[in-house]
């Protein structure tokens, strides 16, 4: 290892993928922390804070400044992405929640973990490996307070009455949690265990349920977006207040690690727009795409609430602002044909799909200290690579066999570079593959791999699609060049190896 600290920067990067396979594929150990002896900062001494905002089921096309037609306003989020660099070519790790947020946190597709298909519930097990490296845990090692406000979706550590596995009706409330994102590197938690429509319906503030006594929410299931499903709830607990409860958390936080020297990283995973959609009063009807877009523009405004508050604090200089989406946009046919808008932009499918509706996100960077204003950048990018990329921007060491799937794009925000990685892999909810090189996409399944139906019996056993003319995905090439598609199955299956 102290041979491997001499080589340069690119050549850590070339060796990483390939000696932490070894290591992974040989050792019988547990994962270990991060390395010690993290390399120097490759900016300058001054961490930046940062903040990573992350919406729930929004998709590419909500945001103006992604979509000129888009019947939403967001006029905060546009005034962000002038303010930093938008990205055209981003894509979620996943097309679910789940495992898009383990491959946020630990710089691995989520396919490597033991989830193969499908999300947690609000009582599963925990997804993220013992000792696994994540955001936080790396940044922590590098002086930074770290906390999370928010959705989880990771599973916990819930104590039972019986000592069984954690149901809705063994679950003891009243009892420290064993396991919770304090176990995965961050310092402060206040979070939701799963989605909005998921029971139960409880904060959870460190190891404690913040109301234990609990109470029966019924469940809703019409009209369309309104869902929740029947559980145990705290009694305090409010489904319309969530999104605003957790975003005065997130600023009380904010106030509080603002003029400290220990900078901080603030993980904000919203609850929004996630179904039930339930705007607040004063954004009803501003949209015009019903409770959907009233309800990204309530999540505009959480956007607003917090620039605006490091506005006010005057760190906005030193402080690093992501916003992106966890997948696309559970967008249908129906609410297409109900509303002129377009939530996954012109691309095919929906949440969950290998078509790019499920994967292809907006993500808008603000960093003034490196970035400037008014940047576009359409490199290829992966949610993966926020694990690299923050090691490079504070000088941390990601340990050879960590983070494997990550790559960093420094060089594209500071101008140094336009291209981040050559490939990607997109992995859809039913836990089909599709692999994206330069122009080219191969979807190693029939249909959309998701919920969005096609007729299989009629199609090809794959799918190529040429992106550069094709973002649509109309033309199917799969039978047309069979060579491209032999060429990228194999990298694909190279990669997944």
């Amino acid at each position: 290892m102290k041979e491997l600290n001499n080589f340069t920067k690119s050549n850590r990067q070339e060796i990483k993928w390939v000696f932490g396979t070894v290591l992974l594929m040989t050792s019988s150990c547990s994962a270990q922390p991060v390395d010690e002896n993290p390399i120097k900062p490759p900016l300058d001494t001054d961490q930046p804070n940062i903040i990573f905002i992350l919406a729930d089921d929004m998709g590419y096309g909500d945001i103006h400044r992604f979509n000129p037609g888009s019947a939403i306003p967001t006029p905060h989020l546009d005034k962000l992405s002038a303010q930093g660099m938008m990205f055209t070519e981003a894509h979620s790790g996943s097309a679910l929640s789940t495992p898009t947020r383990y491959g946020l946190l630990t710089g691995r597709y989520s396919f490597r973990s033991s989830l193969k298909k499908g999300v947690l519930g609000g009582f599963s097990k925990p997804l993220i490996e013992k000792d696994r490296p994540t955001i936080a845990s790396l940044l922590k090692s590098r002086g930074y307070h770290t906390a999370i406000i928010g959705k989880w979706h990771l599973g916990l550590g819930w104590q039972t009455t019986d000592g069984s596995e954690a149901e809705e009706n063994n679950t003891a409330f009243d009892k420290p949690l064993t396991y919770t994102p304090n176990d995965a590197g961050f310092d402060k938690s206040y979070i939701l265990p799963a989605s909005l429509d998921m029971v139960p319906y409880v904060y959870i503030e460190d190891r404690n349920v913040v109301d234990p006594v609990m109470t029966v929410i019924e469940g809703v299931d019409s009209p369309r977006g309104h869902f929740w499903r029947t559980g145990k709830a705290s009694q305090s607990f409010s489904i319309e207040k969530t999104l605003d409860h957790f975003t005065n958390k997130a600023k009380q936080y904010i106030r509080e690690h603002a003029s400290g020297k220990q900078p901080f990283f603030l993980y904000m995973p919203l609850t929004a727009p996630h179904t039930p959609w339930l705007p607040a009063d004063k954004f009803k009807g501003v949209s015009g795409a019903g409770d959907y877009g009233d309800f990204v523009v309530h999540v505009d405004d959480v956007v607003g609430q917090v620039t605006s508050l490091i506005d006010s604090l005057g760190i906005k200089e030193k402080t690093l602002i992501v916003f992106t989406s966890d997948n696309g946009a559970d967008w249908t046919s129906t609410d297409k044909a109900t509303y002129p808008h377009l939530a996954n932009y012109i691309f095919r499918g929906r949440k969950s799909d290998a078509w790019e509706g499920g994967h292809h996100i907006p993500l808008i960077i603000q960093y003034p200290k490196v970035i400037g204003s008014g940047k576009t950048s359409d490199a290829l990018v992966c949610m993966t690579d926020f694990f690299a990329t923050f090691a490079e921007i504070t000088g941390a060491n990601t340990p050879l066999w960590a983070a494997e799937d990550s790559k960093s794009f420094l060089q594209v925000l500071n101008g140094s570079s336009k291209i981040a990685r050559n490939e990607v892999i997109h992995h859809s909810g039913d836990g089909y593959f599709a692999i994206r090189q330069g122009r080219w996409k191969f979807i190693d399944c029939s249909g959309s791999g998701g919920w969005s139906s096609a007729d299989k019996e009629t199609l090809p056993p794959g799918q190529l699609y040429d992106m550069q003319t094709d973002p649509e995905e109309k033309n199917n090439l799969y039978d047309k060049y069979p060579q491209k598609v032999e060429e990228l199955k194999n990298l694909l299956n190279t990669i997944i190896r």
